[in-house]
């Protein structure tokens, strides 16, 4: 089991390297574009990119694509007013809508594999989020090809994040087009439950230990085996020790989280037995109710 951290700028690496840190799982990018007047340049992100894994030293790097919509909106980019933007233009189908926005970002982490100087591209890969549909994933890997077959760079591994039911339902069709997956257990609860995790009187019930969203992650995993893909969760259940140890007997083998999470985690998943976490995990698909899940916590181990 690899554990990564939740990183947004290389300056924070080297305190998950100190938590325990084994990667950084998830760099969620759109906090280039926050906070600012205009779109961060080609240039900008690459010496981002760069700069992280530089601060990383060959450690793994998994940087997701630009995912703005839903809860973040940047102004300067002029989106068009939505009344459900979590439903709306968001993560992939914005960036393959504002091809500006995509091309800049792939420029820069393209440039960013080919001067870490391995033929593989070093440790970066690449993961786009808010993916539902196989034309969507075909239109990426696309774009990825053309601008690295342009700049000569090496090729990278391209995974895409399992956010909604749909992708997690066809993870066997996706699984052979892409090089792995990365589950946001965080918006998976909400599409599957439909309850908006801001909700004021809601949110509380959006449980991601609720079966149906265990069943989802199971058969994301389920679909990646068939073609050899590997399966991360970087959503919050992944920070949470009895949460890590369900995700590892469901056949999940990465874990990505806030870098305070990693101690705690490590420690639950070192004192761990795979074969009892593969028993509870099944018990835990076989429940009712998230409550019920959460009352096997301590036969987890």
């Amino acid at each position: 089991m690899e554990i990564g951290a939740n990183v947004n700028r290389p300056d924070q690496v080297a305190v998950a390297l100190s938590q325990g840190a084994e990667s950084v799982g998830l760099m969620r990018t759109e906090f280039l574009f926050l906070e600012r007047g205009d779109a961060p340049s080609e240039d900008e992100q690459y010496e981002t990119y760069r700069g992280m894994l530089t601060a990383l030293e060959g450690r793994p790097l998994i940087v997701r694509a630009l995912d703005i919509g839903g809860d973040k909106q940047v102004p300067h980019l002029q989106l068009p007013h939505e009344e459900n933007p979590f439903l709306g233009v968001r993560g992939a189908r914005l960036l393959l809508r504002r091809p500006e926005l995509l091309e800049t970002q792939l420029r820069a982490l393209y440039r960013a594999a080919k001067d870490g100087g391995a033929k593989d591209g070093g440790a970066l890969s690449i993961m786009f989020p808010m993916i539902t549909a196989l034309g969507e994933v075909q239109a990426l890997r696309a774009a990825c090809e053309r601008i690295r077959a342009e700049l000569d760079a090496p090729a990278v591994p391209l995974g895409i994040m399992v956010e909604v039911p749909a992708a997690a339902i066809q993870a066997d069709v996706l699984a052979r087009h892409v090089d792995f997956f990365s589950i946001g257990t965080n918006d998976l609860t909400q599409y599957a439950l439909a309850i908006d995790r801001q909700h004021p009187e809601l949110a509380a019930e959006a449980d991601s230990l609720h079966p149906a969203v265990l069943r989802l992650i199971r058969l994301t995993v389920e679909g990646a085996e068939r073609h050899g893909r590997w399966v991360g969760v970087c959503g919050g259940i992944a920070g949470d020790p009895f949460g890590a140890a369900l995700l590892t007997g469901l056949g999940v083998r990465e874990l990505s989280m806030t870098p305070r999470d990693i101690p705690a985690v490590k420690d639950r998943l070192r004192g761990s037995d795979l074969s009892a976490l593969k028993d509870a995990a099944q018990r835990a698909l076989d429940c009712e109710t998230a409550d019920a899940v959460r009352a096997l916590d301590g036969d987890a181990s």
